[in-house]
């Protein structure tokens, strides 16, 4: 058996047991669970029962991502999904990046999810088309795209481009079943942001079948907004959101 790899300090998987309506939570691309705990405290005071996996490869080195599929990131979330399945009667997905992106598959793939949040969310970005056809193993990092000077995120250092190439495979899968997507949906964008550009949340809201679905314009944050400064309001509306939802579908 290959050695573990050590985890990083604030990469660690997130669990709070509590009521009966769970909360899953998927963190980005290169990221770690250091940008969504925030909120999965928040959510977990108010009492919900919240899961927050680790993703394959990521919290670790980007060695170990490099040998990841964007196979393994999907079956990381939906390890978080039936834990929260054995737990409660109804489930919410909340993501950031492309744990928006994979917040997507989730209620696209599980048609009980109650409602869908994803925050920043990837579905095409052409500055990473052109990644795959380098030479180098590694690029620069994307992590860390904050307004506010006194955070960073936790994130790898520099990217596998390998991890790239799986990302877009990813990320066009998504983009195709998003027809498929019907539950309530709560979308938060950056006006800026310098890793997704904007217009993958419009597209979003206008690929999904949602009944109910709506934006909302962040004009404080870049890209890792639950660590900037609309972070209390992302909070206090994805608050809102779940207890509209379970209340009406309870």
């Amino acid at each position: 058996m290959a050695e573990q790899p050590i985890i990083l300090k604030g990469a660690e998987e997130i669990r709070f047991e509590g009521n009966e309506v769970g909360i899953l939570i998927s963190h980005g691309f290169t990221g770690t669970n250091q940008s969504m705990r925030p909120l999965a405290e928040a959510y977990a005071k108010e009492g919900y029962t919240v899961c927050a996996p680790r993703l394959k490869g990521h919290g670790t080195t980007p060695e170990d991502m490099e040998t990841t599929s964007y196979e393994d990131w999907i079956e990381s979330v939906e390890d978080g999904y039936h834990w929260l399945k054995n737990r409660c009667d109804m489930i919410f997905v909340v993501g950031l990046s492309m744990g928006g992106t994979l917040a997507l598959h989730i209620a696209k793939k599980f048609p009980d999810i109650k409602g869908v949040i994803p925050i920043n969310a990837a579905i095409k970005i052409p500055a990473m088309e052109g990644t795959v056809a380098m030479e180098e193993r590694f690029i620069d990092a994307i992590g860390s795209d904050i307004k506010n000077p006194e955070v960073e995120e936790l994130a790898y250092e520099r990217t596998p481009v390998r991890s790239v190439n799986q990302l877009l495979t990813l990320m066009t899968q998504v983009e195709e079943g998003m027809s498929d997507i019907h539950c309530p949906i709560l979308i938060f964008v950056s006006d800026e942001d310098h890793v997704v550009p904007p217009h993958n949340s419009e597209m979003i809201f206008d690929s999904v079948f949602s009944e109910h679905k709506e934006i909302v314009h962040l004009e404080n944050s870049y890209h890792v907004a639950t660590l900037d400064h609309d972070q209390d309001l992302i909070i206090e509306r994805s608050l809102e959101f779940f207890e509209m939802y379970a209340k009406t579908m309870g």
